[in-house]
């Protein structure tokens, strides 16, 4: 689908102008992507975690979860700020605005901006409880685009272990209704529209960066991957649905 179809019928423009989050993101976003005024001009804050660092045990372990919350993630959302310090083409829009408008030369607010994106997604669609499997419409419609949900996890799981170096793997909502799995690397997300080759809407990333994993699971890439496939709360992701 080329990229101007797919910015109107997910409303992220208007009259030529950015005006609204791609396809409303889903309730978290709201706090999640909002740029809050602080000492005069607007600057984008780190949500607290919806769990204990340990909450994922076994399967991420706590010292990870500390490390990479709360370094990783935390120098995202710093850098990010000082990146936007100095006003320009991204002043007052929220994360998702941004993330649509970037191309491929905005080099700092692309990958800072994209590591905040991507970081506050990935802990809302993780849980110690939850649905395990996805039910309802998201259900009927992974069965109708994918075939089963074992054939979508394997999609996904395979995407996510074939990515090349650090990044990401997706579930996505494309414009034209339909369910699809990508990657992208380093912090790239399909909300990137000037970057991405297939734009979406993500509703679940699985970050496969070493830093993520590493700790716990060293170079066994594939054991964490189907570890975090048993923590997915389909609920949060059926919200973003």
């Amino acid at each position: 689908m080329k990229k101007r179809e797919f910015l109107r019928i997910t409303g992220v423009f208007g009259a030529g102008v950015l005006l609204a989050p791609l396809a409303a993101c889903s309730r978290p976003s709201k706090a999640l992507m909002a740029a809050q005024p602080i000492g005069g001009q607007s600057q984008f804050e780190q949500l607290p975690l919806p769990y204990a660092f340990g909450a994922l045990e076994p399967r991420i372990d706590t010292l990870t979860m500390e490390i990479h919350y709360g370094k990783h993630h935390a120098a995202y959302v710093k850098n990010l700020n000082a990146a936007l310090a100095g006003g320009g083409k991204f002043d007052g829009l929220n994360i998702e605005q941004i993330m649509a408008l970037l191309q491929k030369d905005d080099t700092a607010v692309r990958n800072n901006g994209g590591g905040h994106f991507n970081h506050q997604l990935f802990w809302d669609i993780l849980s110690p409880g939850g649905a395990t499997r996805p039910t309802g419409k998201l259900a009927e419609t992974m069965l109708r685009d994918f075939g089963s949900y074992e054939a979508f996890a394997t999609q996904l799981a395979d995407a996510a272990k074939a990515r090349f170096g650090s990044g990401w793997a997706w579930l996505n909502l494309g414009a034209d209704g339909k369910l699809f799995v990508s990657s992208t690397a380093n912090q790239d997300n399909p909300l990137m529209v000037n970057i991405v080759d297939r734009p979406g809407k993500p509703l679940l990333g699985i970050d496969v960066w070493e830093h993520a994993y590493y700790l716990h699971y060293q170079n066994r890439r594939p054991d964490y991957v189907s570890a975090v496939m048993e923590i997915i709360n389909w609920d949060k992701v059926a919200a973003r649905f």
